[in-house]
């Protein structure tokens, strides 16, 4: 703490000054205290509502049943558990009692809800607490039209996997929503993931006793509609009738997905149901029960209220406020300075005379594609290296691909082509059987999405003519870049990735070598231990091991890979939020490099502050630039505000065309730019924090498959010819430059 510092420094003397000292000092740090406090605290709340930090997918398979009494085994789908005898109950003939799982859902929920009343039906709405929490209109409806409210845990966990107290937590969590959203409490009850009585079994019901000693109903099912599987309007309907007028608690969904024949399905079954005599009814009137909602009054209900209230800010938040705008100010010019200032130095190395990495590689080498359902993309890829213009060997590692991907690399027929097929076990692990099965000496790995340039692998292996040299970034390059995200995100790579790893390679100190386009000395490899399975950027997680290994890593800028960028803000947000969390888990593995001596501690002193300043720190700041903008034009002084905005906009525009003029690419997607300062980066900055989030609380984040659509096929807006090699090594390679 250095408050008291400060006070002597100013000169503050006597007790007024101590006085006034004690009295400005937390006024001054108060708001941006409560903001930075204000801001992790909903972000912790968004990410436990949208089930992100105690998120668990396990679903327990069927276990014996020698322990469910056979009375609940032959009885009815309603389970009374909350006496030391447990009964069960079945809703009487010509009586159903819809019910509808997982919601509400801003969009399905509202339309299942007008089948109901225009058809004049009620029904059960097993809802969960995280649903509720977000969309607590609908929770209202559906009580005032006269529906029925069932709890179905806050964030849909197997309960059998669960210990007392995190089921115990669901049900207060899941009643806590409730009592915000509705102002009720109710007593019914359904697990995730239930069926029937008969379905019961050593692992759930136990469950089940639980949950009747806290006095609830457990309610399963006996007619399912199979509704989630989406078989189609007459099969759900089918499904959904009982047989022989007999009564019916018929399972349906209201969220969870495309739900379009879930409605429609209502639309035929509530009149031709009604024609043969049933009514729909609440589960409790079916039963002759007194109703299951109990009013929620005095401080429960407030504190409800104040729970939904903060969910629903949480929802709304999208920037941060950290600092100061002045530190902002600083850190972004200082890098763009560097940025400027090393990539000239590189450039420089580049193109001057005389300059050879060694004697030219023509040997072999291997390339694996690790490919994970690829089939859209990886024919297009796979074609691409077969035309290169040095030899190459290609290995295909099929990760546990489940739309025959590996039967299309197959059927192309290639020579050079190998597949090799293994278990789903992660892009770590095969590339580590690629690794494994790779012939020679040097290994480039590319994702099964990327398209190479006839001479990409030529210009990618040329450096290793230099023995220190143990990794090689290339030039990765998006593909689809038409639309206004993918235009945004080619910006992104020309000038922030690219324009980085010039500077990276002048420091000594890149961070990751692209998974899309990157070549590594296999005894490299072998000495670091392989491709790790510690983080989720093994890409990066590797380049750090081989600097505290002493290898030189750089960069080869006319190794050009084209590759598919997201192309949607949830595919966007997916990726980078994943690259983001696994930065830092890098970032935290190689923390010791710091205090080490050799090459490990000069990466550890030069390379990992940059990064984690440049990279995981800095961007938390940026966003004040806009949020002091939006200040400005509201407060004023307005003309100041919309200068000193412009000239920070200025300084990117010359970086970004410095970037591109390196590149060699045309300056037309810069028109974007304007519009991406003010909305791209402000997502990539709620990525950031919200990867900070999910780090500082010990939260997990799963690999997430992005969804590919084969738009890159090819180089666009280029002929890859390959470049003549001149008799100085003039290949086109990254210049030589000194070990720095």
């Amino acid at each position: 703490m250095t408050h008291p510092a400060r006070r002597g420094r100013r000169g503050a003397t006597g007790k007024g000054a101590r006085n006034r000292g004690r009295y400005r000092l937390p006024l001054r740090y108060l708001l941006p205290s409560t903001l930075l406090v204000a801001l992790l605290a909903m972000l912790m709340l968004r990410g436990y509502v949208h089930n992100e930090i105690e998120a668990d997918h396990r679903v327990r398979p069927p276990a014996p049943n020698t322990r469910v009494p056979a009375a609940i085994l032959s009885g009815g789908p309603v389970i009374d558990a909350r006496s030391a005898t447990p009964t069960t109950r079945r809703v009487p003939a010509n009586r159903i009692v819809l019910t509808f799982d997982d919601g509400p859902d801003p969009v399905w929920t509202p339309k299942v809800l007008d089948k109901l009343k225009e058809h004049g039906a009620h029904g059960v709405f097993f809802v969960t607490g995280a649903m509720a929490a977000r969309h607590p209109d609908l929770v209202r409806r559906m009580v005032d039209e006269g529906h029925e409210i069932g709890l179905h845990t806050f964030g849909h966990p197997d309960l059998s996997y669960q210990s007392t107290d995190r089921v115990d937590r669901e049900l207060s969590r899941n009643q806590l929503a409730l009592a915000g959203a509705a102002g009720i409490r109710t007593s019914l009850f359904r697990p995730p993931y239930s069926s029937s009585s008969p379905a019961l079994d050593n692992r759930s019901w136990p469950v089940v006793r639980h949950i009747g000693g806290r006095g609830y109903l457990t309610v399963v099912t006996d007619t399912d509609s199979e509704d989630w599987k989406r078989p189609g309007v007459r099969a759900i309907v089918e499904r959904a009738t009982p047989e022989g007028g007999e009564g019916a608690v018929v399972l349906m969904h209201d969220s969870g997905g495309d739900r379009s024949q879930t409605v429609a399905a209502l639309g035929t079954l509530l009149p031709d149901l009604r024609e043969k005599g049933y009514t729909f009814t609440r589960l409790t009137t079916a039963l002759d029960a007194p109703s299951a909602h109990t009013p929620v009054t005095g401080f429960a209900l407030w504190r409800g209220k104040a729970f939904v209230a903060a969910v629903a800010v949480s929802e709304r938040i999208t920037g941060v406020l950290v600092v100061g705008l002045a530190v902002v100010g600083v850190l972004v010019l200082a890098r763009f300075g560097l940025m400027l200032l090393l990539s000239s130095v590189h450039a420089r190395r580049v193109r001057r005379a005389g300059f050879r990495w060694g004697e030219p590689l023509t040997r072999p080498v291997s390339v694996l594609v690790p490919a994970y359902n690829e089939r859209e993309c990886v024919e297009a890829t796979v074609r691409s290296l077969a035309a290169s213009d040095h030899p190459v060997e290609i290995i295909v590692i099929d990760d546990g691909s489940t739309d025959r991907t590996a039967d299309l690399v197959e059927a192309m027929r290639l020579p050079g082509v190998r597949v090799a097929r293994q278990r789903n076990a992660g892009k770590p692990a095969a590339l580590n059987n690629g690794i494994r099965q790779a012939r020679h000496d040097i290994v480039v790995m590319m994702d099964g999405d990327t398209v190479f340039e006839p001479s990409t692998v030529r210009e990618l292996v040329q450096p290793f003519g230099d023995p220190r040299v143990g990794a090689v970034a290339g030039n990765a390059k998006v593909g689809n870049r038409d639309s206004l995200i993918g235009a945004w995100q080619h910006i992104e790579y020309v000038m922030g990735f690219n324009l980085d790893r010039r500077m990276y390679d002048v420091l000594g100190c890149m961070p990751t070598i692209p998974g899309a386009v990157g070549a590594f000395r296999r005894v490299a490899l072998e000495r670091v231990g392989g491709m790790s399975e510690d983080t989720l950027a093994e890409d990066t997680d590797v380049t750090m091991a081989l600097h505290r290994d002493g290898w030189r890593v750089v960069y080869a800028e006319n190794a050009r890979a084209w590759t598919e960028a997201p192309e949607s803000v949830s595919q966007l947000w997916s990726q980078r939020y994943r690259w983001s969390y696994g930065t830092m888990q890098a970032i935290w593995k190689h923390r010791r490099a710091v205090i080490e001596g050799g090459p490990s501690g000069r990466f550890g002193r030069v390379g990992l502050p940059f990064v984690s300043l440049f990279m995981v720190l800095a961007p938390l700041l940026a966003p004040l630039i806009d949020v002091f903008l939006l200040y400005g034009l509201v407060f004023g002084p307005t003309a100041k505000t919309v200068a000193a905005w412009f000239g920070v906009l200025l300084v990117q525009g010359v970086c970004a065309a410095y970037a591109f003029r390196l590149d060699k690419e045309r300056l037309v997607h810069l028109v974007s730019l304007p519009l991406q300062q003010v909305l791209y980066r402000q997502l990539m900055y709620v990525v950031l924090l919200q990867s900070w989030i999910t780090a500082l609380t010990g939260g997990r984040l799963r690999w997430q498959k992005l969804r590919r659509t084969g738009a890159v096929e090819a180089p666009p807006g280029r002929a890859p010819a390959p470049r003549p090699r001149a008799a100085d090594g003039g290949s086109g390679a990254v210049g030589r430059r000194p070990y720095v």
